[in-house]
């Protein structure tokens, strides 16, 4: 499970699962297994590539332009940092790369082996809570829209995503404390969780230390960075539904799509994931067929939680308004639709001012 900075990996269970599997395999059994298991390598070394190039060109060009070519408003701030959280994840992804390719060996340094894995779970904080951000940012716009009118401004939302941004480092921060290395025999260098932050796992208390402060991690990044946010974000949401269907302004909803297709992106690609990391941490998870399952499904669906990651800008371009026609004439015009300020609060304001006008009812704006 050493595959990515995702996967947890045990350091003495993941080094020695192939060795017990041979043992207990005929050779033509044993040679099956193998080349499945070079196929899945490569094939995560594809995804890995595709997720690194269209991350790195889309998401630089998604900050290129929200934050250099066009006007500083709410929304071109949170996709912004949507944007940064990916670019940097995206950008380191080139190490696992390598590591994958030279048979999970870590020429980099110990240094590198934490960041690395910091860096994605990093991202996967900050994208979920910006995400959550975002949706109470639209619950607030539809339920209170003279006050988030008055109130809303770029400089409250550049200050909201920087807590969103210290409250992710916390949350990844013990990946720079528990990500390890060490050396086996065969002199190959393994990047992966020294939760016990200990050489010697021969000890049963040093393995039940291990297994609990794994679980912790676990359970901290279901609860804070999948279940709590996505509770929320459903919440804000139906919400929004409910406000703008008793008011009539379905047409409204249109330009909620782009922030709900992003949301359900993550959520596609990331569910796999937590479900995988829950079964890790199972009763039965130290049987021979589940450690099987893990070995095999957890790169996978590591794999598909990258993929998030390169997914964004190709949503701003095809869910953007009138993208066809923009898009012809310039990237930069498809990415300004994209990011553009909703028409739902304009919406809402404008017919309470059409009623101000006979009821008296809300001030003029």
């Amino acid at each position: 499970m050493a595959l990515s900075p995702l996967a947890a990996g045990h350091p003495v269970d993941r080094r020695d699962f192939w060795v017990l599997r041979r043992e207990s395999c005929q050779g033509d059994e044993w040679h099956t297994q193998e080349r499945g298991r070079k196929t899945m390598h490569i094939l995560s070394m594809v995804v890995y590539s595709i997720a690194c190039l269209l991350g790195v060109t889309g998401n630089g060009l998604v900050i290129w332009i929200a934050g250099f070519k066009m006007k500083k408003t709410v929304n071109s701030i949170w996709f912004l940092n949507l944007a940064i959280a990916d670019f940097i994840f995206t950008f380191f992804l080139p190490l696992s790369i390598a590591y994958t390719a030279l048979g999970f060996h870590w020429p980099f340094g110990k240094l590198l082996c934490k960041l690395n894995s910091t860096i994605a779970f990093l991202n996967m904080f900050a994208s979920v809570f910006l995400l959550t951000v975002i949706s109470i940012d639209r619950c607030v716009s539809v339920a209170f829209p003279v006050w988030s009118h008055n109130r809303r401004s770029p400089e409250l939302a550049a200050r909201v995503a920087l807590g969103t941004w210290v409250l992710a480092v916390l949350l990844s921060s013990p990946y720079l404390v528990f990500r390890d290395t060490v050396v086996s025999s065969r002199n190959v260098t393994s990047c992966y969780n020294n939760f016990a932050l200990s050489d010697d796992y021969t000890s049963e208390a040093t393995r039940r230390l291990w297994r609990m402060r794994h679980k912790a991690m676990i359970v901290t990044r279901f609860l804070c960075g999948f279940l709590i946010p996505f509770m929320v974000i459903l919440i804000c949401y139906s919400v929004v539904a409910v406000k703008l269907k008793r008011r009539q302004l379905a047409n409204s909803a249109k330009p909620y799509r782009i922030i709900i297709a992003v949301t359900v992106s993550f959520f596609l690609c990331y569910f796999p994931y937590h479900v995988f990391s829950l079964l890790e941490i199972s009763k039965n998870s130290s049987s021979h067929e589940m450690k099987l399952a893990l070995y095999i499904g957890i790169p996978l669906v590591s794999s598909l939680a990258f993929f998030n990651s390169c997914i964004n800008p190709i949503l701003y371009v095809f869910m953007g308004p009138d993208f066809k026609e923009k898009f012809r004439q310039s990237i930069l015009s498809t990415f300004e639709g994209a990011f553009s300020e909703e028409s739902v609060l304009g919406s809402l304001t404008s017919r309470r001012k059409s009623r101000s006008a006979s009821e008296v009812e809300v001030p003029r704006l």
